[in-house]
């Protein structure tokens, strides 16, 4: 083969001007067409064209040259050309070009080491760097520069003020959490995608954006090692996934599962044991097992199982004994912590109900009276009550529920107050029975139907008495507690914003005492009710009712007093007060907020662009808050010192659970940050390490509560049975954590850490006989808990 940067030889003679004639009909010359061959454009090239017939080619062994004296006068003649070098031209492009023809915006022959043109002209030929080449060596110039600056920041650091140090920390950020998300800092993207079409519009909003800066944790001043980039996610909250919910049935059953959830903290877990110790999960060792890389891996509840109705005609009716037993079981172990219904209302309707058997109510509330049927033989089922041969399977009544009101009608008929209590209360039956996607989903349908009434604002119609208002308060805040715990449950946002609504906290007084004048007038004065609980209910992290009164009288406001009837009001409400279930629900809401604060604060997608230390304020604030919560209770609803059994400590338990499931997701990404940067890399001191050691206290506190011996009846009779297996899990999980990550083998906090874990294990696989959720918890942290560890496996073995 010839050198590709050399012209062709030329394949023909040229004609001479002597050799022009073509004797022929001149009517065919009308078909004949006249080719011009033009020579490939690599090199310079003399003009050699030929007139042919058509339907020939050039290169065709076939081609005759037509004699010379032969061709007609009206052909056309050859012309030939010089071959002289300086008048080369060539009609074509070259791959690259030399800089001097790049310049002057000329063809180039692309010769190497001269092209044709520079040859002729005496210049100087030369062919720089390609595009590609260019950007290529910028990047490694500008990683140096980099490097050096930030060698020479790291130097200064220490010797800076607070606030210049701060400034210097923000900056650093925003450039780091700009190449994170260009895929800077994983091996497997390419550093330089979208790198310089996004790079003027993240400048540009880096400029205009009144935004926190990016989540990011930077090593500590006395730090010798190098910057930390830890992705959002792996600190709390997560602005993307990962993972296609939408590819099989059982990836749509689980849905998107959030970084406040402990199946997300059990998923993480699993797969870096996995990835750590070479497990089948890991996807180097086995590409094909996409399961064990889902979240789905690790859901332990049952929206996988269909929901089967039963064919039951809807207008059947259990015996009276039936019927009166399981509405006494529902207003024991339900209606305190979830009030949805009235209670002294729907007593006298359904003894209405049960004197005429011959009465037939509306459908809604044969709607809610199976619900009630329904969420009662889940619970007796579940405590193992002996039970009445007359009692049919928790599934007839619901069936008999969803026929009545939701089958046909749940998109098309508008909503009212009945219609808010049946889909509340199938929200909540199917959190009794593990199907928590689908009861989160009703619940979002529950709120929104609640808003659409109005219910979400503090009501000042004069129509419904104010009994009826204080009922439909409860009814909203029952939806907001239960909204509140499935978002944690499912890792996803509450459905309704804080700022949204204003309805009152529910007064503290059981509906029997509503007929009093003092919880009468509790009820109907705003400002009196206001101050009572103001003072019932004191926030830790705000500012004190003093303070804020010296703050407006020195702003030049008139500080409002509180009339003497206000005054009178709450001091006979405070008189009044003792020791309720309303009184527990009060609290339970109330700490309820500030888990959704929690919530909102370190796990939105908008907490990934706050500094590690925005989010350790937040944190403290937070917890600060929930022990102010935990000094206001009362003296009957404290949990934490030594408390003899009495009628209160359902109410104690309820709330305890509660508590540390709070102080554990307030504090959880401490917990995690360790992680990523140990405990040997100088934050031995920091607050992040002292709030992780809160999050697994919380965890072995909230283990405390049980019992040494598991014993379900005991569980399900006292603790918020409904729920139970959530809390259980996630201090499973913590522990899980502390065991693997920061706990040493051999050590006595080692040894401890196995020996609670064992006793959640033990608690799970006592559930797991009556639950297929806690039997499906019990075999992943068994698996977890019994696969990653040597010394684990021996005591096992053992």
């Amino acid at each position: 083969m010839g050198d590709r940067n050399r012209p062709p030889p030329f394949p023909y003679t040229p004609y001479s001007s002597s050799s022009s004639g073509f004797q022929g009909d001149d009517s065919s010359l009308t078909d004949w067409t006249v080719r011009r061959y033009s020579q490939p454009s690599f090199g310079p090239q003399v003009n050699t064209t030929v007139e042919t017939a058509p339907g020939f080619s050039e290169d065709s062994p076939s081609t005759s040259r037509v004699p010379a004296g032969d061709r007609p006068w009206s052909s056309k003649v050859p012309i030939p050309r010089s071959a002289n070098s300086s008048q080369w031209t060539s009609s074509g492009r070259v791959s690259r070009a030399c800089e001097n023809c790049r310049e002057q915006k000329a063809k180039c022959s692309g010769h190497r080491p001269s092209c044709q043109r520079c040859l002729d002209t005496g210049a100087r030929c030369s062919y720089g760097d390609r595009k590609r080449e260019k950007t290529a060596k910028e990047i490694t110039d500008l990683k140096v520069q980099v490097a050096v600056f930030e060698r020479l920041m790291r130097e200064i650091f220490p010797t800076l003020d607070h606030q210049a140090a701060q400034h210097v920390e923000k900056t650093l950020n925003e450039v780091r959490y700009y190449l994170l998300s260009l895929g800077c800092f994983y091996p497997n993207k390419n550093p330089l995608q979208n790198q310089f079409q996004n790079r003027d519009k993240f400048l540009h909003s880096l400029r205009n954006s009144t935004t926190p800066p990016p989540l990011m944790m930077s090593d500590s001043p006395h730090s010798s090692g190098p910057l930390n980039v830890i992705p959002a996610s792996s600190l709390g909250a997560a602005d993307y996934t990962d993972e296609d919910f939408n590819r099989d049935e059982k990836a749509q059953a689980m849905g998107f599962v959030g970084e406040h959830s402990e199946i997300a903290w059990l998923y993480r877990l699993k797969r870096e044991l996995e990835q750590n110790q070479g497990m089948p999960g890991n996807p180097s060792s086995n590409p094909h097992r996409e399961d064990r890389l889902s979240v789905a891996s690790v859901n332990f509840f049952l929206d996988d199982k269909k929901i089967l109705l039963e064919g039951s005609d809807a207008s059947q009716r259990p015996s009276q004994a039936v019927a009166d037993s399981l509405v006494g079981s529902y207003f024991e172990s339900v209606h305190p912590y979830f009030p949805i219904i009235g209670k002294m209302l729907f007593l006298q309707q359904f003894k209405s109900y049960n004197d005429n058997p011959r009465l037939w109510p509306g459908k809604r509330w044969m709607a809610i009276l199976n619900l009630v049927f329904a969420i009662a033989a889940k619970y007796s089922q579940l405590a193992q009550q002996s039970m009445d041969p007359g009692y049919e399977d928790h599934m007839v009544y619901f069936s008999r529920a969803w026929k009545l009101s939701m089958s046909n009608t749940i998109l098309l008929d508008h909503s009212n107050l009945q219609q808010v209590q049946i889909e509340g209360l199938t929200s909540f039956f199917f959190l009794a029975v593990g199907q928590i996607n689908r009861s989160w989903r009703i619940c979002n349908i529950s709120i929104r139907s609640a808003v659409t009434m109005g219910l979400n604002l503090r009501s000042e119609a004069n129509h419904p008495v104010r009994t009826s208002k204080e009922a439909r308060y409860r009814v909203w805040w029952s939806l907001q507690t239960l909204d509140s715990l499935l978002s944690v449950m499912t890792g996803r946002p509450p459905s309704s914003s804080e700022g949204f609504f204003t309805t009152p906290l529910p007064v503290p007084f059981e509906e029997e005492d509503f007929g009093y004048e003092t919880v009468t007038q509790l009820i109907t004065d705003h400002e009196a009710r206001t101050i009572f609980m103001d003072n019932l209910l004191p926030k830790g992290s705000e500012q004190s009712t003093e303070e804020h009164t010296i703050t407006l009288e020195a702003s030049g406001f008139q500080v409002p007093t509180p009339r003497k009837q206000c005054e009178q009001i709450v001091s006979s409400a405070m008189e009044f007060l003792f020791p309720n279930n309303s009184l527990c629900f009060l609290y339970f809401a109330d700490l309820t907020m500030i888990m959704r604060e929690s919530v909102d604060t370190l796990y939105a997608p908008g907490a990934a662009w706050n500094s590690w230390s925005e989010i350790e304020q937040a944190v403290s604030v937070l917890n600060s808050k929930t022990e102010a919560w935990l000094s206001g209770l009362p003296e009957s609803f404290q949990f934490t010192g030594d408390h003899e059994t009495g009628s209160s400590e359902r109410q104690r338990l309820w709330l305890a659970f509660c508590f540390y499931s709070t102080k554990i997701i307030l504090s959880q990404p401490c917990l995690r940050c360790l992680t990523w940067q140990p405990c040997e890399s100088g934050l031995s001191e920091n607050f992040s390490v002292a709030m992780a050691g809160t999050c697994v206290d919380s965890a072995r506190q909230m283990l405390d509560l049980l019992p040494e011996e598991p014993d379900t009846t005991w569980l399900y009779r006292l603790s918020p049975w409904s729920c139970i297996l959530h809390y259980i899990v996630q201090c499973t999980t913590v522990l899980l954590i502390d065991l693997f990550t920061r706990a040493k083998p051999g050590t006595v906090d080692y040894a401890k850490a196995l020996r609670q874990t064992s006793k959640a294990l033990a608690w799970l696989q006592k559930m797991a006989a009556a639950d297929p959720s806690s039997e499906r918890a019990w075999l992943i942290c068994k698996d977890l808990f019994s696969h990653h560890d040597p010394e684990v496996r021996i005591k096992q073995e053992e």
